[in-house]
């Protein structure tokens, strides 16, 4: 559920027409009554988890909230970068923890969540956090890439979303290790005529992509080292699977 709200603010956020494919709830509905709709989620949300009577889990998602609103600011404010002709290292650790915090907060901490509410012992509780937050980041990085390597009809949702709301992600980052041109259109967030175009041919023409990909795989593997943590079972194979599914996927 808060997945769901978090998806129908960012659409009001995007100004997006589409959400896999359909109408967007903004597009169908107008950004007052989807605000509202996302807000009413989110509420109903907050009644299920008080329900509970785990305070720990409570926290747990409740910090999820606050980390999806900051990861929002952290996306508007685009990279953290200045007049430099190349990306640093602030500048990836920015756009890494700006992917924490919109999207591997939310699965880290359910699955922690999920782990507590199952009666396990603390240090189980940390590696299916481990899980989620390197399957998170390694689903997000995939999401990134796949804005620019497939069709609209495939991903569900516009391509070439990501340029056109001024927004640096991974594949645009590696390419301007190679192109340092790119750094001025990220500074001015692709706004001028011709930005788009030209940022999207930069990012074919350099290895971007693949790095992007092999990045994606990493984390891949460090959510399966952390799963294999744990006692041979089903479930256990089961997460494996998704995780390998995670980096494959083409939607």
């Amino acid at each position: 559920m808060i997945h769901t709200a978090s998806l129908v603010h960012d659409d009001v956020v995007d100004d997006s027409p589409t959400r896999r494919g359909a109408a967007s709830t903004n597009a169908a509905f107008g950004n007052k009554l989807a605000v509202l709709a996302g807000d009413f989620i989110l509420a109903r949300t907050s009644i299920a988890l008080a329900r509970l009577r785990n305070p720990e889990v409570t926290e747990l998602l409740a910090k999820v909230m606050e980390d999806l609103v900051d990861g929002e600011f952290k996306q508007l404010k685009n990279t953290k970068q200045g007049d430099h002709e190349k990306p640093n290292m602030s500048t990836f650790e920015h756009y890494m923890d700006k992917t924490y915090l919109k999207t591997a907060s939310l699965i880290a901490n359910s699955c922690k969540a999920t782990a507590i509410l199952g009666g396990n012992t603390a240090s189980i509780a940390e590696l299916a956090y481990s899980f989620g937050k390197d399957l998170g980041l390694a689903f997000q990085l995939v999401d990134d890439m796949l804005d620019y390597t497939t069709t609209a009809d495939e991903f569900g949702k516009p391509v070439g979303a990501d340029l056109k709301l001024g927004l640096a992600t991974a594949p645009v980052l590696f390419a301007w290790e190679e192109f340092p041109e790119l750094g001025q259109l990220i500074k001015r967030k692709f706004s001028q005529p011709g930005d788009i175009e030209k940022a999207y041919e930069l990012v074919w023409r350099s290895n971007g992509i693949e790095q992007t990909r092999k990045l994606a795989e990493s984390y891949c593997q460090k959510a399966i080292n952390a799963i294999q943590q744990l006692p041979p079972s089903q479930a256990q194979e089961g997460l494996i699977q998704l995780a390998h599914k995670v980096v494959t996927r083409t939607n």
